[in-house]
């Protein structure tokens, strides 16, 4: 079977783009036959777009326009030439209390608009040392349009924490989200991949790459990344 094109994202948050990401060489474009995406924070979307980058929004909303302060649509990043967006992080369900139903529609929303949205799952600590990982996964799953062609799973537990799923707990969970699909789609790891794992992890056969935190706000340590996964293509 031919392998699905891995996708390199990095999520930024709510930091500023680091410097050098616009420079000719930046790992932060695309690299060949690896997709490389860039989530941003809002304000610096359009310094993204204009450097030639693969840039998507860290979330928006389902209405095009309303009485929603401090939001963004879908519509809008699109039109500030946004080609994907993240729906449902861990930390806007945890901050900001998006339910599954919230984040399906979300997807949908991102999809009418144009735009290639990324759907995050995962459990936390307590969930998964209870065996409910699957029954979370499925759930949240459940809540998203058979039309999603981007899935990033994401262990709550292993966000900012240092810690991560070990590839064969990656890979396990990985391929149950893909019996539970009806479409193609390709599912990456987001949960604190790094230089030192990136090679065992990427190298799974269900895992399509990875969505990427404090690792992609350091060129070196992302470009290094992206090399991993380029030798793995």
């Amino acid at each position: 079977m031919t392998r699905r094109t891995l996708l390199i994202a990095a999520n930024w948050k709510m930091n500023p783009a680091p410097a050098g990401f616009d420079a000719a060489d930046s790992p932060f474009r695309k690299d060949g036959d690896i997709d490389v995406f860039v989530f941003p924070a809002s304000l610096d979307i359009a310094k993204c777009v204009s450097a030639g980058i693969i840039t998507g929004g860290q979330c928006g909303r389902r209405e095009s326009s309303g009485a929603f302060t401090g939001d963004v649509s879908m519509t809008m990043l699109k039109a500030a030439g946004c080609a994907s967006v993240l729906c449902g992080h861990s930390e806007r369900r945890k901050f900001h209390g998006e339910t599954d139903q919230a984040v399906g529609e979300q997807v949908k929303a991102a999809i009418d608009a144009g735009l290639t949205p990324i759907a995050c799952v995962g459990e936390t600590l307590s969930e998964r040392e209870e065996g409910k990982t699957f029954d979370v996964v499925k759930k949240q799953i459940s809540s998203l349009p058979p039309e999603i062609s981007i899935i990033a799973y994401e262990p709550v537990w292993a966000i900012g924490t240092g810690k991560s799923a070990t590839a064969a707990q990656a890979q396990e969970v990985h391929a149950y989200i893909r019996t539970l699909l009806k479409n193609p789609c390709r599912i990456i790891y987001g949960g604190s991949l790094n230089v030192a794992n990136a090679k065992e992890l990427l190298s799974q056969p269900d895992i399509d790459g990875g969505l990427i935190g404090g690792a992609s706000l350091k060129i070196e340590e992302f470009h290094s990344i992206v090399n991993t996964a380029r030798t793995l293509k």
